[in-house]
């Protein structure tokens, strides 16, 4: 099976949180053959860590650990380069969403989706707005049934 992760789904695998369960759960269940990730993730995943450090969830040395470890398994991982092709996409969902308050991230996240949807046979995004325009555009957000 091969799968999309936004920076919110894939923070749930290197720190606990609401949501790690479920998310651990569907990799120790399904053979998950490729996991696609938007390179845009190396950027967000740290801020998100620094983010956390900042509000006093983790140490210093916790989010040290976590870009390791992160760093460490990008070899795991199918980055799909942001291309100008992705980023026009990207504009004009803003300009589709932007007033149900899509971002310029995750509409670049949103993007990368829609140009794996041939390729992908699930996408997880921890956020409502996306996970919603997610299926609008006709991405799979649930595991297909076999």
């Amino acid at each position: 099976m091969k799968i999309f992760l936004d920076t919110s789904s894939l923070f749930k695998l290197y720190h606990e949180e609401d949501g790690t369960q479920e998310l651990e759960q569907l990799f120790s269940q399904v053979n998950i053959t490729h996991v696609y990730l938007s390179e845009l993730i190396k950027v967000e995943f740290t801020s998100t860590i620094w983010k956390r450090v900042r509000t006093k969830e983790i140490t210093v040395k916790q989010a040290e650990i976590t870009l390791e470890l992160f760093e460490s398994d990008f070899v795991k991982y199918n980055f799909i380069t942001t291309d100008s092709l992705i980023l026009e996409q990207a504009r004009n969902l803003v300009t589709k969403y932007g007033i149900e308050g899509l971002r310029t991230l995750d509409s670049i996240q949103l993007s990368t989706c829609i140009t794996l949807k041939k390729e992908v046979d699930a996408f997880y995004t921890a956020d409502k707005l996306l996970r919603t325009l997610m299926e609008r555009e006709g991405l799979a957000t649930e595991m297909p049934s076999h």
